[in-house]
């Protein structure tokens, strides 16, 4: 198996489900969140596929942690990545990221990711400026400028889980911005409308997307990428899929605690044994 960055894997397994706007006049600012509560937790399990075989190359682990900081009342969104031990010696992986954001809003005050990827070490911090509309690293001198609503890559995740998805059209193009590595990044991914799909975890009742990616080491440009979120008020991915330069992956929802709503989207459990 040939080295995957998780960092890579990461920043495009989060893009399809980034600021999700349901009209070129409709954002996610402000919204109450009514998709996630405390103590939340969400295992994923990443395959991949060179010779038309998935092999379980490594895991996934979200997590949300309501807390105060600097006198406000915020949440702590924790992503996780590592890849499967077995494959350590090819190409070992140890990521996280960390998000801090205002529990109203939804909007990033920092941002930390700490990268360990096959001997390649980086730890940056992202502080962000929602009213000057700017961000500062920990990495480099200067102040970046961003946008109205700018979201970290995990942050944007959870605020895009509060949209009504009713108010969508097949093949509606769904603008995005957020910030990463010193650029604010615009993109946008289509809503294909609503399926029934069999993942390892069971049958899912989902809302079906498809992202823009940007062509680069790992993955191939264009939207051939899809997302399956779940068709409940919980509205978590439960299936990612896309090719990439050698071979494809998926990425499966494989485990869950503490979800905020039922999880009505679950047609039929297949595998007892994921359930937490």
């Amino acid at each position: 198996m040939p080295p995957i960055s998780m960092h890579a894997l990461f920043i495009y397994f989060l893009l399809p489900i980034l600021n999700f706007f349901s009209s070129a006049d409709t954002g996610i600012c402000n919204q109450p969140n009514t998709s996630f509560s405390n103590g939340e937790k969400i295992h994923y399990t990443i395959y991949y596929n060179v010779i038309g075989l998935y092999v379980n190359a490594g895991k996934a682990d979200f997590t949300t942690q309501a807390s105060s900081w600097n006198g406000s009342d915020v949440y702590t969104f924790t992503a996780t990545g590592k890849s499967n031990m077995k494959y350590d010696w090819i190409f070992k992986v140890r990521d996280k990221y960390e998000s801090i954001v205002d529990s109203k809003t939804l909007l990033p005050y920092q941002f930390t990711r700490q990268i360990n990827e096959g001997g390649f070490h980086q730890t940056e911090t992202l502080m962000f400026n929602q009213k000057g509309k700017t961000v500062t690293t920990s990495t480099t001198a200067g102040v970046f400028k961003t946008a109205d609503c700018t979201y970290d890559v995990i942050s944007a995740i959870y605020a895009a889980r509060n949209i009504n998805y009713a108010n969508c059209q097949m093949n509606d193009k769904i603008y995005l911005n957020f910030f990463l590595d010193k650029e604010l990044y615009p993109s946008y991914f289509k809503y294909l409308g609503r399926d029934v799909i069999t993942t390892r975890f069971g049958k899912f009742k989902v809302i079906k997307l498809a992202p823009l990616l940007v062509k680069g080491a790992v993955f191939n440009g264009g939207e051939k990428m899809v997302v399956w979120v779940t068709d409940d008020e919980n509205h978590i991915p439960v299936r990612i899929e896309t090719p990439i330069i050698v071979g494809s992956i998926k990425v499966d929802m494989v485990g869950y605690e503490n979800l905020r709503h039922p999880l009505n989207s679950l047609v039929e459990l297949i595998n007892v044994d994921n359930t937490k």
